[in-house]
């Protein structure tokens, strides 16, 4: 993304709520020194999606030679962890760190900014924010809800999650209480899951205690920090409601425009680091996580082929309703799935059959 065109992007959104507190602005020779700070929706036990906003302020210090200074504040310091919008919104902190997708309750196209059911991969949700015109679109999408945003993050392809049951039928899912995020919550409904949405750190308790039979997070990494092992035995793959999931860095465009244009770019610059590198952690630490989870009991169990496509074929029929109901979702979406479906074609003569064949004969190695 140009610098011109983030700039542009994030700098026009007017009508927020009055009485904000200004940045603390204190003028040190030519430049003045600035502190932020930022709510998060994830606990500081999550190492690579809480690190991940934690380099961004080590990131910015560097960059601005210690007077630009940010500080992270985990889920429920300053702001529960699903009302993290909001308080940017209102302006009580400058941002905060979350995800998209737990926000479609106000409007359903929040699901984009996160990750899509049976949308894109981590490579290829890069290429549309970064170079195929989706960070501006969503910054459109955004600045009617009083905010602008950055990626701040990716998890990549994700895990389904643990089970208490094992899921051999779509019939399998019907009554499953699930915590699930964003719009796949949506399509498992039409299959008679009832979709749960949870912060990190309820997970564990709401899944021990029975008040929800399943539970999905990411995958090995996290998953084992946050024990999920411990209170449900089936680990299912894949997670098609996030083929990844990109982190965001929500604005309060208020805050952002009282910026020098220098700090900006410091900022913009950061978050671009931060979001390569917490996909390569994730691949990095995953197979060691899932080795350790299966030797400690966990059964890997793929979703059976019939499962996944009555998944798919709901996922459609809901993008199609909510097409019909949302602008904002429809405006989106169209070019969203065009993008989805060449990135597709593209993959089947490079990514894919290069993978596909080492996989295979790594196996019979």
């Amino acid at each position: 993304m140009e610098r011109r065109n983030f700039l542009a992007a994030s700098g026009t959104v007017t009508g927020l709520a009055a009485g904000m507190a200004a940045p603390a602005l204190a003028q040190t020779g030519s430049r003045p020194e600035v502190r932020w700070r930022i709510a998060s929706s994830y606990p500081r036990s999550l190492g690579t999606i809480y690190g991940a906003m934690e380099m961004v302020t080590k990131r910015v210090a560097e960059l601005t030679e210690g007077r630009f200074r940010i500080t992270v504040h985990p889920a429920g310091e300053l702001a529960p962890a699903l009302q993290v919008l909001d308080a940017v919104q209102s302006g009580a902190v400058e941002g905060g760190h979350t995800a998209s997708y737990f926000y479609i309750g106000k409007d359903p196209a929040f699901g984009f900014g996160t990750a899509m059911p049976f949308g894109m991969n981590a490579r290829a949700q890069n290429a549309w924010l970064y170079d195929g015109g989706g960070l501006a679109a969503l910054n459109d999408f955004y600045k009617d809800h009083g905010v602008t945003s950055l990626p701040v993050g990716n998890t990549g392809a994700q895990m389904a999650g643990w089970y208490r049951k094992e899921i051999k039928t779509a019939a399998d899912l019907q009554g499953l209480k699930f915590r699930v995020g964003g719009l796949a919550g949506m399509v498992l409904s039409k299959l008679g899951v009832v979709p749960q949405q949870l912060g990190a750190g309820d997970i564990y308790t709401a899944l021990e205690k029975g008040v929800i039979d399943a539970a999905e997070f990411v995958g090995p990494y996290d998953d084992e920090k946050l024990g999920l092992n411990k209170v449900a035995k089936f680990y299912y793959f894949p997670g098609w409601w996030e083929g990844c999931a990109t982190l965001t860095l929500f604005l309060n465009p208020k805050a952002l425009d009282a910026l020098p244009a220098d700090y900006k770019a410091a900022l913009q610059v950061a978050c671009a680091e931060a979001n390569q590198w917490s996909t390569a952690k994730y691949d990095n630490s995953n197979p060691a996580a899932l080795r350790r989870l299966v030797a400690g009991g966990a059964v890997l169990r793929s979703f059976p082929r019939p499962v996944m496509q009555a998944c798919y074929k709901a996922a459609e029929q809901l993008y199609d309703e909510m097409a019909a109901k949302s602008p904002a979702f429809n405006k989106l979406y169209v070019p969203w799935k065009k993008f989805r479906d060449e990135q597709l074609f593209w993959s089947q003569f490079c990514e894919s059959p290069f993978d596909n064949f080492m996989d295979s004969t790594i196996k019979r190695g």
